[in-house]
């Protein structure tokens, strides 16, 4: 499962519940922005909009659309009548929302309680989950959930065979929400499908779940059942949990990482795993970084591009099929305002808003009207309004500053939402007849 999420956000624990401080992203030269963040996974998407309406398209074996039918939908459907959404995530079969009041709703896939109302049922509508009005966010791992409440406490529901949960057992999966320790300072938490990282308040790494690979930065392969401190520092960011490796970036602008690293996807020169956090380089400008099945991109604050990891496709973007182990600048002149690193593919956004896309295209998830893959960035048609992007597994999602939404790529299950299923190899714009004011997209 490969998810993204593009642009950050901070939550605030001592105001009342949803007291969401959104950070915007780096604007593209002369460009307002309307859209503030976007997720990227594989074959089903969430949306919502600046007026709080919900809307879904993609796969539904599961009913994880939520539109209460297991029906495929090849272009979004509004999901309820409902003007109050404010978040929502997406995991492998499962959707999770938060709406403005506070409560808690899930539906789709929950044969392991990940849903987290109390049964394995399946829900194919918006359920409530439980009666409090205090969650802020939430965040949907393959099959097991996570959600923060205002008054800064963690908590978690669903498959739990590696101890992914963290409330100290394996093997047990959570009906329904556990509190997660006694703390009172948790502000983010990124689930992958086995392991799981959060910082708490006072910039600490925790981590916990499944461990074979050291991803969990604790300097051994032991699986934890409860979070545990990452070493001694207190100037933790953002974190990301892959498949198998973290990265992170610290309040000095160093980056680190740790975990599997077969491919150089960690750029620290080796293919040795690390079984806990590594400086990369000795840098103190990195802003962000993506993460793709097996490489990774980064950009300085001076706007430059790098690339380390994997190479098979071109997906680094620096002239070759060669793997880096460690980052490699992309081109003597390529600045980039934000980056996303899709399965075998990747993209950028340059100042001054044009689109860029490098590595593999088989589907056509470049988006540059061919399949042919590309080992340098090429441009993606002539616009200069892009300001956000998601790279999914072989498809993707962008927004422009006009407010309007496009898709491009891998199209089976319907998941570029344009009412086909057709594969398509530039960006298509969907709901042509208007700018759709959407502020947060997730696909998965």
């Amino acid at each position: 499962m490969l998810k993204k999420i593009i642009f950050l956000f901070i939550i605030s624990t001592t105001l009342s519940a949803l007291s969401l401080v959104l950070i915007p992203p780096v604007r593209a030269e002369n460009e307002t922005v309307k859209h503030l963040i976007v997720y990227a996974g594989d074959s089903h998407s969430l949306g919502v909009q600046s007026d709080g309406t919900l809307w879904a398209w993609g796969k539904n074996s599961s009913g994880q659309l939520g539109d209460s039918t297991t029906t495929e939908r090849h272009a979004p459907v509004q999901i309820g009548s409902d003007r109050n959404w404010v978040t929502v995530s997406a995991g492998d079969f499962h959707s999770l929302g938060v709406k403005s009041d506070g409560t808690l709703w899930a539906w789709g896939h929950n044969g392991s309680g990940q849903l987290g109302d109390g049964t394995t049922t399946e829900r194919h509508a918006p359920i409530q989950i439980g009666s409090d009005r205090n969650w802020v966010t939430v965040s949907a791992g393959g099959y097991h959930s996570f959600g923060i409440k205002s008054d800064g406490t963690l908590w978690a529901w669903g498959w739990n065979d590696y101890g992914q949960i963290g409330d100290g057992t394996a093997d047990i999966d959570r009906l329904s929400p556990v509190q997660i320790g006694s703390n009172y300072n948790w502000v983010t938490v990124s689930a992958g499908d086995y392991h799981s990282l959060g910082v708490k308040s006072d910039g600490t790494l925790w981590a916990w779940g499944w461990n074979d690979y050291g991803q969990l930065g604790d300097g051994t392969t032991d699986s934890r059942l409860s979070p545990l401190r990452i070493g001694s520092d207190t100037n933790w960011v953002t974190v990301a949990a892959g498949d198998w490796h973290s990265l992170g970036v610290q309040s000095d602008g160093t980056l680190w990482a740790w975990g599997w690293n077969d491919y150089g996807q960690l750029g620290d020169g080796t293919t040795d795993s690390r079984l806990s956090p590594v400086q990369i380089d000795s840098d103190t400008n990195w802003v962000t970084v993506s993460a793709g099945n097996d490489h990774s991109l980064g950009v300085k604050s001076d706007g430059t591009l790098w690339a380390w990891g994997s190479n098979d496709y071109g997906q680094l973007g620096d002239s070759t099929i060669i793997e880096k182990h460690a980052p490699v600048p992309i081109g003597s002149d390529y600045k980039c305002v934000t980056v996303s690193a899709g399965g075998l593919h990747s993209l950028g956004v340059k100042p001054d808003g044009t689109l860029w896309a490098w590595g593999r295209n088989g589907e056509g998830e470049l988006g540059n009207g061919t399949t042919e893959d590309k080992s340098t960035p090429v441009p993606i048609g002539s616009d200069k309004k892009w300001i956000s992007i998601s790279a999914g597994e072989y498809h993707n999602l962008g927004a422009k500053s006009d407010g309007t939404f496009w898709a491009w790529g891998y199209n089976e299950n319907g998941q570029v939402g344009d009412g086909t299923t057709t594969d398509r190899h530039a960006p298509v714009k969907l709901f042509s007849t208007k700018a759709m004011p959407w502020l947060m997209l997730l696909l998965e």
